[in-house]
């Protein structure tokens, strides 16, 4: 028992450790404390929640964006350890509708059903809700030292990148919306990612990608 409450404990404290690395990362404000936070300090959390009959669920986390303050985003870790149905998705919705909030994530043990998928894209017209399984989260992709650094273009920074070489996006090469580090950073259809990579001989080679 005490094994599986580590194992528990161990895995939520790192999944929410790269959760406000990736929220930080895609411009939200994050708290440095949160960003530091200690296992020990998680662990009292949950034995807390535990003892008040709480679960994942009292885990859920709010955030401003640090240029844009009117615009926020819940991210909602459900209970279920089975496959997600639909009443989470339900639950997330209301807490979405009740704050006026557009953008959510959802980080899950278990894959979602068909109604669940079929639930969140019913509901894409006013609010997006980004899907992660906890085990994409266990270790922040974007540290790994095979994966160049990437950053996300504003689309005054696209339009300015598109004017000085005189291209059209479609000439750009592609980048996936599926690919692991898109997704780390919530980009969607033609949005522009820079990527810069070590150069032995220009020090750094950067190169765009259109997000497809």
């Amino acid at each position: 028992m005490a094994t599986a409450f580590i194992d528990e404990v161990t895995k939520l404290w790192r999944v929410r450790k790269t959760v406000f690395q990736m929220l930080n990362d895609r411009g939200y404000y994050v708290s440095e404390r949160s960003l530091e936070e200690k296992k020990e300090d998680f662990e009292k959390m949950w034995k807390e929640a535990q003892e008040q009959g709480h679960g994942r669920e009292r885990f859920l986390i709010l955030v401003h964006h640090t240029n844009f303050s009117e615009r926020q985003l819940i991210v909602f870790f459900p209970d279920e350890n089975k496959r997600v149905g639909v009443k989470p998705i339900r639950i997330l919705a209301e807490k979405m509708d009740e704050r006026k909030i557009r953008e959510a994530i959802l980080v899950v043990k278990q894959p979602l059903t068909p109604l669940a998928r079929t639930a969140i894209q019913e509901a894409s017209a006013k609010m997006r809700i980004e899907v992660f399984a906890e085990n994409e989260l266990i270790v922040n992709i974007t540290h790994h030292e095979l994966v160049p650094k990437h950053v996300p273009l504003s689309e005054e920074e696209k339009q300015q990148l598109l004017n000085r070489y005189k291209m059209k996006p479609s000439q750009l090469p592609r980048i996936q919306v599926t690919d692991p580090v898109a997704r780390y950073f919530g980009m969607q259809r033609d949005q522009v990612m820079k990527i810069i990579r070590p150069s032995e001989t220009a020090g750094r080679y950067v190169t765009y990608r259109l997000v497809v």
